[in-house]
């Protein structure tokens, strides 16, 4: 099973490049209008259509599951290299979890989150109403 993300953008570049840091893949179709991501590690299919001009992005964001903390630093590795990574939290409150996470914001500003959980907490932060 694969999830399915259509993402409107008007930097078709940049948000390429993003993603393709992102998700560590390069994308399987690419077009001067389109790009196609597929990957397995997570389950993706994310396309991207550029536009004259996309709309806002609200305070929603989107995550990818890892299952563990080495995973998480090789995704920090990868998004500070690339001067993506805009906040890494380890060991970390949120959500009613420990957890350890790296951020990365698209060129539309859609906030997504590279993440682990070390274990369930049953304590409220912040983040869960950011």
């Amino acid at each position: 099973m694969k999830i399915h993300l259509n993402f409107a953008t008007s930097e078709l570049a940049r948000s390429v490049d993003f993603y393709s840091t992102l998700l560590d893949a390069a994308p399987i179709k690419l077009l001067p209008d389109y790009a196609l991501f597929i990957t397995e590690r997570p389950g993706l299919e994310l396309a991207l259509d550029a536009v004259d001009s996309a709309p806002l992005i609200g305070h929603d964001h989107y995550g990818i599951f890892v299952e563990s903390a080495g995973e998480v630093e090789s995704a920090i590795e990868r998004l500070q290299a690339a001067g993506l990574a805009s906040q890494i939290e380890r060991a970390t409150t949120c959500c009613y979890a420990n957890q350890t996470k790296v951020w990365a914001t698209d060129p539309m500003g859609r906030r997504w989150e590279i993440y682990t959980v070390h274990e369930e907490t049953g304590e409220p932060d912040a983040c869960c109403t950011a």
